[in-house]
């Protein structure tokens, strides 16, 4: 089962934006817009919380107290807009497990969800998980793609795409759908480098057939 996640945003935009991210990456997330509704719910032991410092009823402090107070081992993340050094102080004596300091990219939150994931429950998701294709093993936790022993050297979205490819394959994915699941949601450019990255997989990764679909999108064709 996917890990589950409780975040208290009350900024509903960056909420959402969030939520989609965390998602993305296979976990199972609730969203909170106020500390009441959050405290409420602390009883359900989710695997992590996400909290944000400035709520419009019950702050951050007061929740991971309370967190901390039902179970102390429930790992939790702040996240602030004021004072960084005197907020990460505070909340490492609260008992937080890692801070974000706004502004920060999406994918940071992720990565550090991943390795805090990783470090209290041996695997972001409990098990690597690992696709053969055509010859080549490619692990996503260990962010490897290797063929006949020799590993494969991919930039950070070649990876990315040839994971989200793996995780459709056979199936016709559009250029907008890979765009937003790659690059993301707040991604601002030409859906040509959909095409650019494509290519230079096809070049990197001979034996794996990648479709392109006219006018639509790309297919990972893979033999069932």
């Amino acid at each position: 089962m996917p890990r589950k996640i409780y975040m208290v945003e009350d900024e509903r935009s960056l909420n959402v934006l969030l939520e989609k991210y965390l998602q993305k990456e296979g976990y199972d997330v609730t969203s909170f817009f106020d500390g009441k509704s959050a405290l409420d719910k602390i009883k359900d032991m989710p695997d992590l919380w996400i909290l944000d410092i400035m709520l419009p009823d019950i702050d951050g402090y007061e929740l991971i107290e309370r967190i901390k107070g039902h179970s102390k081992n429930t790992p939790v993340i702040f996240m602030s807009a004021r004072n960084e050094e005197l907020d990460r102080v505070v909340g490492l004596e609260l008992g937080s497990d890692d801070y974000l300091s706004k502004p920060f990219l999406p994918r940071e939150l992720v990565i550090r969800v991943n390795k805090l994931m990783e470090r209290i429950y041996g695997g972001g998701q409990g098990m690597d998980e690992s696709y053969h294709l055509d010859g080549y093993v490619v692990s996503k936790n260990q962010r490897t793609v290797r063929c006949n022993g020799a590993e494969i050297a991919l930039t950070k979205f070649e990876f990315e795409l040839l994971i989200y490819l793996a995780g459709n394959k056979n199936i016709v994915l559009s250029r907008e759908q890979i765009l937003e699941n790659v690059w993301g949601y707040d991604y601002f450019g030409s859906d040509r480098v959909v095409d650019d990255t494509i290519r230079r997989l096809r070049k990197k990764m001979e034996f794996v057939t990648i479709d392109t679909v006219y006018g639509y999108g790309y297919k990972l064709a893979v033999k069932q």
